[in-house]
């Protein structure tokens, strides 16, 4: 392998190992798999999901770029990473109000919401494309399709990878914090947390 492919390739993975870093993607699913006390092989799972998510969003938004051109795909981007911002807020404090609604009256949540609700979040955590992958992929077009093929699956292990690491990880650290009294408003604590990173994301993402 010459060494512009190699050094191609080595930024994707690169991209996907940094990108995934930040908190907002992978601190929501820690927090809930800590509450809804989910086995590490289903942390692992959920992980695996969200990046595969951000690999399809990324793709589809390269697509959006060859087919519309460099700017169009710019705010597309933009416009996704601000709507899921949005929406990780909103399912935060949907998460919260639910929560302290069930405790104070002391109604069960139900399995079904508890399932609607990790779906949800999955999907939130996935549509948030890395944008700043996608330049990689072009200056490798014109090596043919074997390296872009490698690339991408590169990029999506090196994300999924990354991903499924940092859940797992923090979800045995969190496992391991009691929050004593507060054990019963604990989905609520974990809906403000998804809240709050919303909104650390959201102004992160406008600065």
């Amino acid at each position: 392998m010459t060494f512009a492919p190699a050094l191609l390739i080595g930024a994707v993975i690169a991209v996907g190992f940094l990108h995934t870093l930040v908190p907002d993607h992978w601190l929501p699913i820690a927090v809930i798999a800590r509450q809804r006390r989910w086995t590490r092989a289903r942390t692992a799972g959920a992980a695996a999901v969200a990046g595969m998510g951000h690999i399809v969003s990324t793709l589809a938004i390269g697509v959006a770029v060859w087919l519309g051109g460099v700017a169009l795909g710019l705010r597309l981007g933009n416009a996704v990473s601000i709507l899921a911002g949005v929406a990780l807020v909103l399912f935060g404090l949907w998460i919260a109000v639910a929560a302290w609604r069930e405790a104070r009256t002391g109604v069960v949540q139900s399995a079904q919401r508890g399932r609607r609700t990790s779906a949800t979040l999955l999907i939130i955590l996935g549509s948030s494309p890395m944008v700043e992958g996608i330049p990689a992929f072009f200056a490798a077009a014109r090596f043919g399709a074997g390296l872009l093929a490698a690339m991408a699956a590169c990029f999506a292990l090196s994300t999924i990878a990354t991903y499924v690491a940092l859940c797992v990880a923090s979800h045995a650290a969190l496992g391991a914090l009691s929050l004593g009294p507060l054990e019963r408003y604990g989905e609520v604590i974990s809906g403000v947390i998804v809240a709050v990173v919303g909104v650390v994301f959201l102004v992160w993402s406008s600065a």
